[in-house]
């Protein structure tokens, strides 16, 4: 965590001080953005939205301990007032990177496995050096500035989530912190509405392996066409990795096994080099996912064994994230409710097929969020899957869209059992009476939608179940 005062961070972002009777007070814990998290140390970035506007809970920011304000205005307490607060944050970032003594940026970019695969490279890299990463998901131009201000001072690789809602975003980032190594890990259908189509998302995702310089290391996915053409596109040395080595990966993988718990064990590769993995995580995904972490790893000088070794090793450190929760009476719930969109939703039905284990399987999904005119083909594809997958009980969650999914399931097959509700909140209700010890339940949906709550929910519920 970099510290600086009141005055040091109104010189860095042009801005004025207001309200404040000591410039010397220090930021030691960091920027938030909600003011909920504010603690004795932290400096809160007031963001007007298009429902709230932080503004008005400066005043409780500070008296949670809140050393000032980064706000567009005067609050009454003490503040630094800038034109625009996402562009002062940005100066920010830009300046505590500068801080670092010997930093080396690692940025990550795809439609899916972001988060996943940024803990992994978590508990990876530490064989290198040591180690900061974005926190949660926090891979926008809010969150990245803010990951940069709470790097740990003696950071030697610094691993970087850079999402995009469309093009400029990714290069936007990468002016702010300029990355050495980028890493692609597919093209998918993440935002497709927003973007327009599969091809205008690579473009986008492309725009990280063009900032690399020539010195750099690009790590690409050799079996995703989209990101393997982006070899074109970059100065920088290029690294891949698949399943298998048919598409010219250098890192790979062609014996994926699936545990009764759907965990992954498999061999990995490079070179003349091999080793055994076996991952903790659930879900045949998490084998593309590490070996994408692998090739950062080992195309920065680390050893295939003590890669191997940490992958072995890695945890879920993301909450919402195939998260396995087993509740006192045996019934599992798989938390996958931080997001969704067609693709991670066919993984992931896949994965609780996998961890079924002769379990009956019940799938609680959301409405997705961000498809465009894709939303209603989206969630009947989804739907189809659900009845194809095995899944018992589908309980459909949301408006039109998930009406939309439930009516494919249903006809793609008739003897599943099918629940509408139109929010989460109905959730426990209709499930009441339903739910057994021995099932296991998949909660997953877009973000908006609320169901890591759910998914908690259910897992401390333990009434009424049938025996």
């Amino acid at each position: 965590m970099l510290p600086f005062s009141l005055g040091e961070i109104a010189e860095i972002t042009n801005g004025r001080l207001a309200d404040v009777a000591n410039r010397a007070a220090r930021m030691t814990a960091g920027v938030v953005t909600d003011s909920r998290e504010a603690v004795p140390g932290t400096l809160f970035a007031a963001l007007a939205g298009e429902r709230v506007d932080g503004h008005a809970f400066a005043a409780q920011t500070v008296a949670a301990g809140a050393v000032g304000v980064l706000a567009a205005r005067p609050v009454g307490v003490p503040a630094i007032v800038v034109e625009d607060v996402i562009e002062a944050l940005a100066a920010l970032g830009r300046h505590a990177l500068a801080q670092l003594p010997d930093p080396l940026v690692i940025g990550l970019t795809g439609s899916a496995g972001k988060t996943s695969t940024k803990d992994l490279l978590a508990q990876v890299l530490p064989v290198l050096g040591p180690t900061s990463v974005t926190d949660r998901s926090f891979n926008g131009e809010i969150g990245l500035p803010v990951t940069l201000l709470r790097a740990a001072p003696d950071t030697r690789y610094l691993v970087l989530e850079m999402g995009a809602r469309g093009r400029g975003h990714i290069a936007n980032l990468t002016t702010i912190a300029p990355p050495r190594v980028g890493l692609v890990i597919n093209v998918g259908t993440a935002h497709v509405g927003e973007f327009g189509g599969r091809e205008a998302i690579a473009e986008a995702k492309s725009e990280l392996v063009q900032a690399l310089p020539a010195d750099g290391l690009a790590v690409l996915n050799a079996d995703d066409a989209l990101v393997a053409a982006m070899a074109a596109k970059t100065r920088a040395r290029v690294l891949r990795f698949g399943l298998g080595r048919g598409e010219g990966a250098d890192v790979w993988t062609d014996d994926v096994q699936l545990d009764s718990e759907g965990r992954p064990s498999f061999t990995l590769h490079h070179g003349e080099e091999h080793a055994g993995v076996r991952l903790g995580l659930h879900g045949r995904h998490h084998v593309m996912n590490a070996l994408a972490a692998a090739a950062v790893a080992l195309g920065l000088g680390a050893g295939l064994r003590a890669v191997a070794e940490r992958l072995s090793a890695a945890k879920n450190l993301t909450t919402g994230r195939m998260e396995v929760l087993t509740r006192p009476d045996g019934m599992k719930i798989v938390n996958d409710a931080f997001n969704a969109n067609p693709d991670s939703m066919a993984v992931a039905l896949a994965a609780l097929s996998a961890m079924a284990g002769g379990r009956r399987t019940v799938a609680v999904l959301g409405e997705m969020k961000e498809l465009g005119e894709e939303a209603l083909d989206g969630h009947r594809q989804v739907g189809k899957l659900v009845a194809d997958s095995g899944v018992r009980v589908l309980v459909a969650v949301g408006g039109d869209h998930a009406e939309a999914l439930a009516e494919a399931a249903r006809r793609q097959n008739p003897d599943l059992r099918v629940i509408r509700t139109p929010d989460r909140d109905g959730v426990p209700g209709t499930l009441a009476g339903v739910l057994g010890a021995e099932d296991i339940v998949l909660v997953k949906g877009s973000h908006s939608v609320g169901l890591e709550a759910t998914a908690l929910a259910l897992t401390a519920d333990t009434t009424d179940r049938p025996g």
